[in-house]
């Protein structure tokens, strides 16, 4: 009975990691799909958005179920706990993913084509660029129980914001009208990403608490020395 819990609990994580991974492609073609114009592409991403919604609320329940059937207590039942946490992240990201390809079905022209001016088209390829990287770090934090990598998101997080600003200072100079146009229907896709490095982080500090057995903020905890507590 106790092998079958044990199984349980690492077939939760192992999906809620598998949804991680899949939510890294969905951002990566997300991007593609707005900076190329690729209506065709955006529109499967935006059909795909409900299973996601699916996946994670079997984690969900299979974590609910697992509770109720199995009584874990410390450890294990803040494995469970957080497992069901990430995945409320994850469908929160997925979402805000379908977004931003939403938003390059709305600014594709008929021709197949997006009128992009180039530095901000440079801006939102670098901004999802940095943040796939971020969720890949999530990743490999959850994946391998990394504390040292989960403290690293805050930080992988910064260059991301500063270039949501920046989108700002460079929509400002725009005199072009079909630029600004344009422009003002990415500056949400900007904030998207923006918001999925957030709830990445968000993820980060939940998995601290899973390795540490603490609610301590980032700069709180101490790489060395930082033992796991029941």
């Amino acid at each position: 009975m106790r092998e079958q819990f044990k199984q349980q609990l690492t077939e939760i994580k192992s999906e809620v990691v598998a949804i991680l991974r899949d939510v890294e492609t969905l951002v990566s073609q997300a991007t593609t799909a707005l900076i190329e114009g690729d209506s065709e592409l955006a529109r499967q991403l935006i059909a795909n958005d409900d299973e996601f919604d699916r996946r994670t609320l079997a984690i969900e329940d299979r974590v609910l179920e697992t509770i109720a059937t199995q009584f874990p207590v410390a450890r294990d039942l803040r494995l469970l706990h957080s497992m069901a946490f990430i995945a409320m992240y994850e469908e929160r990201m997925a979402d805000l993913a379908a977004n931003i390809a939403k938003t390059a079905v709305r600014i594709t022209d008929k021709e197949g084509t997006v009128r992009a001016p180039q530095p901000l088209a440079d801006l939102i390829q670098e901004q999802g660029d940095l943040v796939e990287q971020v969720l890949a770090t999530t990743r490999a934090a959850l994946e391998t129980s990394s504390l040292e990598l989960a403290l690293k998101l805050p930080e992988m997080d910064a260059p991301i914001d500063e270039l949501y600003k920046q989108f700002f200072r460079e929509l400002a100079q725009l005199t072009d009208e079909k630029d600004i146009e344009w422009a003002s229907r990415m500056v949400m896709s900007s904030r998207y990403l923006e918001r999925i490095s957030d709830n990445a982080v968000d993820i980060g500090e939940r998995i601290v608490f899973l390795i540490t057995g603490e609610r301590d903020a980032y700069d709180e905890i101490e790489l060395s020395g930082q033992g796991e507590r029941e």
